[in-house]
């Protein structure tokens, strides 16, 4: 169905495969009609003019493979030129099988367009496997973070994985630096994270008692005079949880733009790190289908490992 202004005065069926079983309703028509408001989506819904198997259903109906969608005319709204992922190395691919793709995303890429970003790591993705009906990010990483990501191939996948995100089923273990000399070996941090806006409408997050329930188990790998270079394991997936829970205890990650220590991020600029020492290094986890124990694994990128490096230099010169 082509996208123009006005309205599409065509009725047309659609007959749900794989890829979209199991996704609600809405949702579907979210993504089939992007440009129509989404009260009109619930409009339609709620007066009956979207039928499943020639039957009315709810917003929160699930589709089934086979199932057949009646799809009303609807008013969709001019769209502007897409906005297409320039051309570039193709993402690195640590894994792939028919239900998931396990990538090692680069620093500096955002997951998703959005928030000023035209394209992000998914919508490159899309570009380069057009074959693939659907792509779905699993969870994300911040902008700035490197590592292991998880992109779906197919709803049931998608589905079984973050499910078992939520239970706490997937190991998911990053390599952080942070200032100062961190005391302990191990150390559990549990500290709730509340969601707030800063007066000029960006979003933060910090402490707080009224915040969500979150838990960070910390390990130390290596420690110099004014930098340690720690393991977390994630048993919670708040917003910025290693970055806030490393600020509150009084060891901002280097380089890190929103929580961290900003004079010493721009010496450290100069010294030629300039992006944050954060990096996804470890998944494990069954196999959503398979049920098989994976695990996946990525290394310091060049960058970091090399800042490493050049810490373990200041040192032994009394830097």
């Amino acid at each position: 169905m082509m996208m123009v202004e006005g309205k599409v005065n065509v009725v047309r069926y659609e007959r749900i495969d794989e890829s979209s079983a199991g996704q609600r309703i809405d949702n579907y028509f979210f993504r089939l009609a992007k440009g129509v408001p989404k009260s009109h989506i619930y409009r339609i819904l709620r007066g009956g003019e979207v039928r499943v198997n020639g039957r009315r259903v709810s917003q929160i109906y699930r589709l089934n493979v086979g199932d057949e969608v009646r799809i009303p005319p609807l008013r969709l709204a001019r769209p502007s030129e897409p906005v297409r992922p320039p051309a570039g190395k193709p993402l690195p691919v640590v894994f792939e099988d028919e239900f998931f793709v396990v990538l090692n995303k680069p620093s500096g890429r955002a997951v998703h367009g959005g928030s000023g970003v035209s394209f992000g790591v998914i919508e490159q993705l899309r570009a380069q496997r057009p074959e693939l009906k659907m792509l779905e990010l699993v969870h994300r990483l911040d902008r700035e973070t490197s590592g292991l990501l998880i992109v779906a191939k197919k709803r049931s996948a998608l589905t079984a994985l973050q499910d078992m995100m939520r239970a706490g089923r997937v190991e998911k273990r990053y390599f952080a630096l942070v200032a100062g000399q961190w005391p302990n070996p191990l150390q559990h941090v549990r500290a709730p994270l509340l969601k707030y806006l800063t007066e000029e409408g960006e979003r933060r997050v910090r402490v707080s008692e009224v915040g969500k329930p979150a838990h960070s188990v910390v390990r130390l790998i290596k420690r110099w005079q004014r930098f340690s270079l720690l393991e977390v394991e994630l048993k919670t997936g708040r917003t910025h949880q290693i970055r806030v829970h490393l600020s509150h205890l009084g060891f901002p990650l280097v380089g890190d733009d929103k929580y961290g220590d900003f004079a010493l991020n721009r010496m450290l600029g100069n010294e030629g790190l300039r992006r944050m020492f954060l990096h996804a290094a470890k998944l494990a986890f069954a196999h959503p289908v398979k049920s098989e124990p994976l695990l996946f694994e990525a290394p310091l990128p060049a960058e970091l490992q090399g800042f490493v490096t050049r810490l373990d230099g200041w040192e032994s010169r009394g830097l």
